[in-house]
């Protein structure tokens, strides 16, 4: 099982998450961030250090989310790896907890 980045983290990204992972597993696309399934190794690190909550494992994505796994896999096989800790986007604070943001989803 890997962990997976879930809707909350479009139009957020914070790269808290990206500094703990002791595998640099995490892609960055211009406003969302993913895990590369192949490359995760289940440590459960990132989790807690999402401010947005928006990791989970894949065996607990909450209802709706099942999607963000496919695309997690699929866009980690495209956008460049992130492996340092950057600011998180300007209006972060304000898009935290927003529903409905996958229409915002930048490929």
């Amino acid at each position: 099982m890997a962990f997976v980045v879930t809707e909350n983290c479009i139009r957020c990204k914070y790269t808290d998450c990206v500094e703990v992972c002791p595998v640099d597993c995490f892609y960055e696309g211009p406003n969302f961030l993913v895990i590369h399934p192949d490359e995760c190794i289940d440590c459960a690190l990132c989790e807690p250090e999402c401010p947005a909550e928006a990791i989970f494992s894949e065996d607990e994505l909450p209802s709706g989310q099942e999607n963000f796994i496919q695309l997690n896999a699929e866009l980690a096989e495209v956008w460049p790896n992130i492996s340092e800790q950057k600011d998180p986007l300007p209006d972060a604070a304000e898009w935290d907890g927003q529903e409905d943001k996958l229409q915002y989803l930048e490929k």
